[in-house]
């Protein structure tokens, strides 16, 4: 039954990254005419570039620990430079035709010398793959470097005096797999605990793998068991792709509590709750319930919930949650890219407030593919509560 929109997804993307590297040889190769052997040389570059992506995607998912690391490192790097490129000489093409059509109806119909025409495209392929090299540079040094902790106030009605000042932890979208190991998870741990943080909460999308594969590399977050209030748990899109029911039971085994539609006292007049992913919609007993979560609830009593998606907070809303914490987005990852996230989900980062609810977003702590940040940096998110 899940063949077929597999294969459709694929075929997809195969369209999608063919047109993208052929759009990259056309203007990176065949405009800048290029002396022979370095045309061939580079034609031959992005024809395996284009036919290694797609191919990792699939043989990263299905041989995972059994594929050499530089392969999965270069084709993941890649995926980020290529986008760029693609991205940037989008904009150029943007101009240049913006220009073109200036001049027709400035009824300028000149001729374009091509000596000039093929200048102008060396200086553009040249400056527009320096610029993205550079920029490609400094997102990987952004995704791979120390991780920075964002403090949030946030303001609750109803909050009890005693608990101005509650430090709940906020980390999401580590995507521990291909790239991302425990030593890597070892440092978000110390940074987590370095907050001293009366509780912790991970929105998702943790693991890219299996328990089986990840075991070990997730084993430094049992640490995290130490914070008085407790570690909470609640699925993001990937846990679907990794073997929930699994994940579901290993977690507890490392003292996090995984939320399943359910609320919880997380401490005197201050109540938790947490919902599945939306994508497991439609899978029996992994769709989310926010009614259920809620049931019982004493009206006017503050309520932090945890909610995978942005988009999951209209609903919260409406329903009365003083606070909804999200992941997903990524911030965007990867600038431009970010200007599509926004298209599909109503909050990209940071504190928003709809009526008497709020939400914060993160931009995540991990990454997901290229190993790289443009203008979204990563973050553990430090949430002080204090009464409205």
């Amino acid at each position: 039954m899940r063949t077929l929109p597999f294969l459709t997804f694929l075929v997809v993307i195969v369209l999608i990254l063919g047109s993208m590297h052929y759009y990259l040889w056309a203007r990176l190769v065949r405009d800048p005419q290029l002396p022979p052997l370095a045309a061939r040389t580079l034609t031959l570059v992005v024809v395996a570039l284009a036919i290694v992506l797609p191919l990792s995607l699939v043989i990263v998912r299905r041989l995972r620990g059994h594929v050499a690391p530089a392969f999965v490192w270069m084709a993941f790097l890649w995926m980020g430079i290529g986008f760029l490129l693609a991205a940037f000489l989008g904009f150029v093409d943007l101009g240049r035709f913006a220009l073109w059509a200036a001049r027709r109806l400035g009824g300028n119909d000149a001729v374009a010398d091509p000596a000039r025409r093929i200048l102008l495209a060396r200086a553009l392929a040249v400056g527009v793959s320096g610029a993205v090299l550079g920029l490609a540079g400094s997102g990987v040094k952004s995704a791979l470097g120390r991780l920075r902790v964002k403090e949030v106030p946030v303001r609750l009605a109803g909050l009890p005096a005693q608990l101005d000042g509650f430090r709940l932890v906020q980390i999401t979208d580590l995507h521990i797999g291909a790239l991302l190991h425990r030593g890597w998870v070892e440092g978000v741990v110390e940074r987590v605990l370095g907050t001293r943080p009366d509780a912790v909460a991970i929105t998702g999308d943790l693991v890219d793998g299996s328990v089986e594969e990840l075991r070990n590399h997730v084993a430094p977050l049992a640490a995290l068991a130490s914070a008085p209030r407790g570690v909470f748990f609640v699925t993001g899109n990937h846990e679907y792709y990794s073997g929930v029911d699994q994940w579901l039971r290993h977690l507890p085994t490392l003292g996090i509590r995984p939320l399943r539609n359910e609320r919880l006292e997380l401490a005197p007049g201050l109540d938790l709750a947490g919902i599945h992913d939306a994508s497991g919609t439609g899978t029996r007993g992994f769709a989310p319930d926010l009614d259920r979560a809620l049931a019982g609830r004493q009206q006017g009593r503050p309520l932090v919930l945890l909610a995978h998606q942005p988009r999951q907070f209209a609903e919260a809303a409406k329903k009365g949650v003083s606070l909804t914490l999200s992941g997903h987005t990524h911030g965007g990852q990867i600038w431009p890219f970010s200007w599509i996230v926004a298209i599909v989900q109503p909050y990209l980062a940071g504190l928003h407030r709809s009526g008497d609810a709020q939400i914060y977003v993160s931009r995540g702590t991990g990454f997901w593919g290229p190993p790289m940040r443009v203008f979204a940096p990563p973050e553990i998110t430090l949430l002080t509560l204090h009464p409205a």
